[in-house]
């Protein structure tokens, strides 16, 4: 398997991913507290800490041999003590940034108080915590800050009494907090479930799958009213359209819900510092509408608001949204190539990539690692590098990965005839073709495009060279009339055989 192409490394220790995830800061405050901690007893702890830190694989038996004398036992409790740590001092460090972690903190001083018999102290702390919670929308927190208030209402005799509707208005508010965050959970779970039946169904492939998906959403969706919605509703039922209508094919109307998702915070800010991760969602949806619509204007204007948030945001994004940054930008800078039509240009890229997945690896999935591979492949194939191409397709070919992901597997099995087939290696094909069928049949994945596709290199493999350009032609017409079947779409926006064909008709003698 050739080096260059982008292979999964399966990391399974936890303590050595949360460690390699520090960033220097992170790290340096660790250390910091960590001293503070140490005493004889301790020093085990930090020192594993060390020597994981300067690893760039685990290797139990270089920790073994790093730190004689430690018995298995003591090394599994130590790993746990500095995971624990790990945490502690990353909680105390984020503390500031992560409004979740605040009202948190505020809830748990509020509870000292209140054991301590200091509930009024206890309740002035609630307040705060209660006022965090609402301004973010985090409603959960809010509705137990509200509970704990109450719970005090009812045990004590405090100054609320005195205050007319005191009580009344905390009652209302726990009420109407409780209301929201039922509507939120129905809402939750409706984008949950579409999301849920693309990876199992994926989009539709005839009318009968159409009428399914419509009636399964219908009866799910919740009667709402848009305009009374608060920030998270309006935003988990656009990620409801944005799914819905990704599995019907109409990537129009995907577009105008994923724009509604990126609006809500344009007008609302402070909810991109918030919870940056949800907003870099809904721009990558509206990069994926763009390019499935053939947008180029509106991709061009949502690739530039993505990068200039990276440029502003960058340095102070966690871990994960960073690695969905990168997901999600790498993955928009390659389409925006093969939209553009600049292959040559956009081959440059995957240096790049490569070298910023070394720092992402660990933290990815294979079907990230999948989708990668193959739009690699797919502007290698588009620039005519096809021995490159078949280098990470090979890889897509060869992972073993159940029944993940058919659908990449599919076309990349279709774009390797293709690659050889261009290659001159014509002596591969008969089997190829053969093994192909099998496996697209076996997967119930065959569809027009793929079986006009195999059966044209089929034939045309045992075609003279002077017949070669009736056939193509043929290929073509039949092509263009598949692509005017409405559940054909995602063939040609997986691999577009027809501009294949077509450019390579104008080779032909």
């Amino acid at each position: 398997m050739p080096t260059n192409t982008l292979t999964p490394k399966i990391i399974k220790d936890p303590l050595f991913l949360l460690v390699q995830s520090l960033t220097k800061a992170e790290k340096r405050n660790f250390k910091l507290y960590a001293k503070r901690l140490q005493s004889g007893a301790d020093t085990k702890f930090l020192v594993l800490f060390d020597i994981i830190s300067k690893m760039s694989t685990y290797q139990e038996d270089y920790v073994y041999k790093k730190m004689k004398g430690l018995t298995s036992t003591q090394l599994s409790n130590t790993k746990r003590h500095l995971y624990k740590q790990v945490l502690v001092s990353l909680r105390l460090l984020h503390s500031q940034k992560n409004i979740d972690i605040q009202v948190r903190e505020q809830l748990d001083f509020a509870r000292i108080l209140y054991g301590k018999g200091m509930y009024l102290d206890s309740l002035k702390m609630l307040d705060k915590a209660k006022e965090m919670a609402l301004e973010n929308h985090r409603d959960i927190l809010a509705l137990e800050v509200l509970e704990f208030q109450k719970l005090i209402e009812e045990r004590h005799i405090t100054r609320s009494r005195s205050v007319k509707n005191k009580v009344e208005d905390l009652i209302d508010e726990a009420l109407q907090t409780s209301n929201v965050i039922a509507s939120t959970c129905r809402l939750s779970n409706l984008k949950i479930k579409m999301h849920g039946w693309y990876i199992q169904i994926g989009h539709i492939k005839d009318e009968k799958d159409r009428m399914i998906v419509e009636e399964y959403f219908r009866s799910n969706l919740p009667k709402v009213k848009v305009d009374s919605l608060g920030f998270f509703e309006k935003v988990y039922l656009y990620q409801s359209y944005v799914w819905y209508y990704f599995i019907l094919l109409d990537f129009k109307k995907c577009l105008v819900y994923a724009k509604l998702w990126v609006q809500m915070f344009t007008k609302n800010p402070k909810f991109i510092d918030a919870d940056p991760a949800l907003y870099m969602r809904g721009l990558a949806y509206t990069l994926t509408g763009s390019f499935n619509t053939r947008d180029k204007k509106a991709f061009e204007k949502y690739l530039e608001i993505f990068e200039k948030f990276e440029k502003e945001h960058e340095a102070n994004l966690d871990a994960l949204s960073k690695k969905l940054m990168f997901l999600y930008l790498a993955t928009a800078r390659i389409n925006r190539h093969l939209i553009l039509g600049t292959y040559k240009e956009g081959v440059k890229l995957i240096p790049v990539i490569q070298k910023q997945l070394e720092v992402y690896a660990p933290l990815l999935d294979v079907h990230r690692l999948m989708v990668f591979n193959y739009k690699i492949a797919y502007l290698y194939m588009k620039n005519g590098d096809y021995n490159q191409a078949l280098d990470y397709l090979n890889v897509i070919i060869n992972l073993e990965v159940g029944h993940l992901r058919e659908d990449i597997q599919s076309y990349a099995r279709i774009m390797q005839v293709v690659s050889h087939y261009e290659l001159g290696n014509i002596n591969l094909l008969p089997y190829l073709i053969k093994s192909n069928y099998r496996f697209l049949d076996k997967v119930k994945e065959l569809n027009k495009m793929q079986k006009s596709s195999l059966d044209f290199f089929n034939k045309v493999i045992q075609l003279p060279d002077s017949e070669t350009k009736s056939a193509c032609k043929e290929f073509v017409l039949d092509l263009k009339k598949i692509s005017q079947d409405p559940y054909e779409k995602r063939s040609f926006l997986y691999l577009d055989m027809l501009s294949w064909a077509i450019e390579k008709l104008k080779t032909l003698k």
